[in-house]
Formats: C-alpha cells, structure tokens, sequence
C-alpha cells in the first residue's frame, strides 16, 4: 500500500505511516493571499512544544519540539518542517492549511509525478476538547490520496487557534466503510505568545 500523506510537522513521522488523502468534494483555485489569522492555528517559534498520546495510550506520550528555523522553515525534533506564508501554513511539498477559511473549501498538492493529495476544510470556527483542554476556535482539515481503485487514505487534522494541532485521526475507505487507523491527542502544551519576541513599540507622553 502506497503512503503518501503528511500530517504537520514531526507528526508527519508517526500518523503518517499509515495515512495519504484522497478526493475532495471541491477543489480550490488560487483564491488570493490567506489571512494572517493562518499563522495562529500553528504558532511557529523556536521551544513550542507540543505533546501527543497515541490511540489513548499515555505509556507512550510523543514530543514534538521546534529547535531551529533554517531556510525559511522551522524544524522540529520528529524531523517535521514548517512555514507560514502568503496562503498559508505548509511542510517543503504541500498545504496543510490554506485560506481563505471557510468550510468546503479545497486545493491539491501534487507531491510527485504519480501522488496527488486533495485536502478540503471540513469544519471551522468549532470548539473541540482534547485531553489537553477545550478550545473555541478550532478548523479541522481533511487530506485524502486514493492507493487504489477501492482504499483511500484519509487523514483529518484539527487545529486550534492559539495553540496548534490538537488532534489527527487517521483511518481507511475501502468499499464505502470508513476504518480508524491511528488517533493522535493534545495532552499538553507550551507555545510561547503571538507577539513574544516582537520589539516594543516607542513610549509615548
């Protein structure tokens, strides 16, 4: 079976070994620059630390770490690269996250000669709760790549403002049947502000 889907970052390591996106109901032309509110669905500094529980286990908590920026990307400890630009929040071959963000909107990324991955926003401006907490503006994201004439793959990552990914299912379609595959979970965090690092603006009189 044929695996092409990354999820975000170093998630792309664990979750993805099992995931690829398949058909969009709706593919997205170029619809201009994204806003700027992309960057705080996946805040991208240096020591942001986000860890994760694997199918509900919490023997064996990942760690996803940023540690350096280089190139235009930030990388982080699971070997995940990310970069926020003028459309929106993305790895060296694909789109995560595009706007504008509005619900049913899609685009593809052509990852190689034979893959293509088709990506649709499913829900946004939702609360959702992980073990980590409850947070009121979340967008999740549904990647899907088809392996064959009767599997596809198919990846769903939420996002919440403020803090990054929060949650990744992965599963199966195979004759109509959607099959779990992998669930990811937020169980805590450590995300430095928007404006850290920002210069102070001049004291005035």
């Amino acid at each position: 079976m044929r695996q092409s889907l990354s999820t975000v970052g170093g998630l792309a390591l664990l979750a993805t070994t099992l995931v690829g996106p398949g058909c969009a109901k709706r593919v997205a032309t170029d619809a201009g620059p994204a806003p700027e509110s992309i960057a705080e669905y996946y805040p991208l500094a240096v020591g942001n630390q986000w860890t994760y529980r694997l199918d509900g286990r919490d023997d064996k908590p990942v760690t996803v770490e940023i540690v350096k920026e280089q190139d235009g990307y930030f990388l982080d400890n699971q070997g995940g690269q990310l970069s926020v630009d003028a459309f929106g929040l993305r790895d060296p071959k694909r789109y995560l996250l595009r706007g504008p963000l509005e619900a049913g909107r899609g685009w593809n990324n052509v990852v190689s000669v034979s893959s293509t991955e088709r990506y649709q926003l499913v829900q946004v401006g939702f609360a959702c709760q992980v073990p980590a907490g409850s947070f009121p503006n979340c967008v999740s994201v549904e990647g899907r790549n088809r392996v064959d004439a009767q599997t596809t793959l198919v990846n769903t990552m939420t996002f919440a403002a403020g803090v990054g990914l929060v949650r990744v299912d992965v599963a199966t379609e195979h004759a109509g049947k959607r099959v779990p595959q992998t669930e990811l979970e937020l169980t805590k965090f450590k995300v430095a502000p928007a404006n850290a690092g920002a210069t102070p603006p001049p004291a005035t009189n």
